[in-house]
């Protein structure tokens, strides 16, 4: 199997058998057909989740059972990410296409157990970081979720997709959030960098698609936009004052936190996994 940059000194496998195979057995789903990811050929849009789109389940206890172990394996599956903090909100009333959304996952992640992050072997301990929201992405509440992802040189440290905790007004005001929530996580890796005497440079780089969000990041004065938006969201506007962080546009086909805050199809879906590390080792070599 090829690798983007020759060797590998780790191999976070621990998403594979050992953990797949026995939730796949307590929910009768051992002898269920794989569904991979890239076998899907649907190109319509896909169905947005709700809290009322068909009958509540009698028992809810399968529901939350899967949906824990799920967000267990979240730690190393970050191409689940999105879609087990999605289905994990509706826990305390679950549906049945809920529950079906849930077993798409299963069959997923059984159609591919070799899926894993890998991590090359390189001195490179530049940090970067990408933020993206989704506005008003929640058909029940219309909040938006944010989502970022974190490198270390060029391998993932860090991800995460959750939905905020009120309503923007804005595309701008939720993509200004995320890069707040990201900017908060790229200042504790700086701590935790330090302590462990670990060579680094400033500045770190804030990758953000939203243009007027940037503009409001980087203007102090820019306050007919942001006069309702909490004050500790503008730790953002302080880090880049201080040098500490340097934000950069990038265009949303190189977004990387893009799969943390949306459905995609199975095009953009796989580049954005290969961009961030994540890799299957049954795959035939490229």
């Amino acid at each position: 199997m090829d690798t983007p940059d020759g060797s590998w000194a780790a191999v976070l496998a621990t998403q594979g058998t050992l953990r797949t195979n026995p939730f796949n057995r307590s929910c009768s789903l051992v002898y269920a057909r794989p569904y991979p990811f890239g076998q899907i050929r649907s190109t319509k849009p896909i169905k947005k989740l709700s809290e009322i789109v068909s009958a509540l389940l009698t028992d809810i206890k399968q529901y939350r059972l899967l949906i824990g172990i799920l967000q267990y394996l979240t730690i190393t599956r970050l191409d689940i990410c999105f879609a087990v903090a999605k289905l994990a909100q509706y826990s305390s009333a679950p549906r049945k296409f809920h529950l079906q959304a849930v077993h798409k996952i299963l069959r997923y992640l059984k159609g591919t157990i070799g899926q894993s992050l890998f991590y090359g072997t390189n001195d490179d301990f530049s940090v970067r970081g990408f933020t993206d929201a989704d506005w008003g992405a929640c058909p029940d509440s219309q909040r938006s979720v944010s989502g970022f992802a974190i490198f270390i040189g060029q391998s993932l440290v860090s991800w995460r997709s959750k939905k905020q905790h009120m309503v923007s007004l804005s595309s701008a005001e939720s993509e200004y959030r995320a890069m707040s929530i990201a900017t908060k996580e790229l200042i504790w890796f700086t701590y935790i960098l330090k302590a462990l005497r670990v060579p680094f440079t400033l500045s770190i780089y804030l990758y953000c698609a939203n243009t007027a969000a940037l503009h409001i990041a980087g203007n102090s004065v820019y306050h007919e936009r942001t006069k309702h938006i909490e004050f500790d969201c503008h730790k953002v506007r302080e880090v880049i004052e201080d040098g500490i962080v340097k934000t950069m546009f990038v265009r949303t086909d190189n977004q990387l936190a893009d799969v943390l805050t949306k459905a995609l199809h199975p095009a953009p879906f796989q580049a954005n996994m290969r961009k961030m590390g994540v890799l299957n080792i049954y795959s035939p070599p490229s």
